[in-house]
Order: C-alpha cells, then structure tokens, then sequence
C-alpha cells in the first residue's frame, strides 16, 4: 500500500471509495435523500477532478493505493496559522480495520505538522460509531456539538467536534 497525493488517475477511485464510505457510515444515520444529496454534491467525478487539478484552500486529496486501486481516501488543511482541520476520510468498506484509515491520518498529520500546526481538529457525526472510536483511539478529545454543515436544526443532522493537540 502507497500513501500519496492524489493524481487525476485516481479520481475514479476517490469517488467511488467516498461514494460507498458514506453509504455504509450514514445509512442508519440519515435520511437517503440527505445521503444521496451530499454524495452528489462533494462526490462528484467534476468536483474531485477540480480538486485534485487546484486543491486551494486546503491539501488536497491524499490517497492509500494498492495494485493501482484506490482503496482509502483524505483530505484536510490549515484553517488559521496553528490549527488544522481532517476535512474527509474514507476507506473502501471491506478493508476497515487493516490500518489504512491510520496511515492516511499519520500522513495528513505529518503535512500539517510541517505547516505549523498544533492542534488538529474533526467533526464526526453524532452516532458515527466508525468515526467516533477511530478518532478517539487516536487521541482527539470530544469537544462540543454543532449542526452539520448546511443543515437546519430541524433536520437533527448534528456533528461533535473533536480536537487532538500535535
């Protein structure tokens, strides 16, 4: 397995790996509707091409490789001089648990490390009982509550924000 920056070959792959991610994570978590539309709106072949091609703002797309599959993929940034943000992390469904998910964190961390950061942040989704374990196994430490994004508070769609200091 290669843990690398995302090139246009892998933008298939990075789709379909967050594509399933997300469906398997959220299915019992969210509405299909809300599930779908979040798919389609930041899993789009057009959209993940544009990021890899001008990742501004952020890192980038990192990806975890194996036989030229994409098989794990990530992504966060800076959002102030010292602090960092894990913005998506997704895995191929049926190789959880073999490390993968660690190495594309290991390797984010090492990129923002090197940019200065101290404290690295996650939003997780209430109930995420994928999310919640790995990040706390990893030393992020629950911090408060607050809706997801672009959702209303009638929607109960809530993520706990996590932080882990570098």
């Amino acid at each position: 397995m290669i843990i690398r920056k995302a090139e246009l070959r892998d933008v298939s792959g990075i789709v379909w790996v967050c594509t399933e991610g997300n469906r398997q994570t959220y299915k019992d978590l969210y509405d299909t509707y809300y599930l779908e539309k979040v798919i389609k709106d930041f899993y789009s072949i057009e959209r993940i091409t544009k990021e890899v091609l001008s990742p501004e703002g952020w890192d980038g797309w990192i990806v975890a490789v194996e036989d030229g599959k994409v098989i794990g993929a990530g992504g966060g940034g800076m959002i102030d001089a010292t602090s960092s943000e894990i913005y998506v992390l997704y895995l191929d469904p049926s190789r959880r648990n073999e490390g993968i998910g660690t190495k594309l964190l290991e390797y984010m961390t090492d990129l923002q490390l090197s940019q200065g950061a101290r404290e690295q942040w996650v939003s997780v989704a209430k109930d995420n009982q994928k999310g919640i374990p790995f990040y706390e196994a990893r030393g992020f430490l629950y911090q408060f509550e607050k809706l997801d994004h672009g959702t209303k508070k009638e929607d109960h769609y809530v993520s706990l924000r996590y932080v882990r200091y570098l």
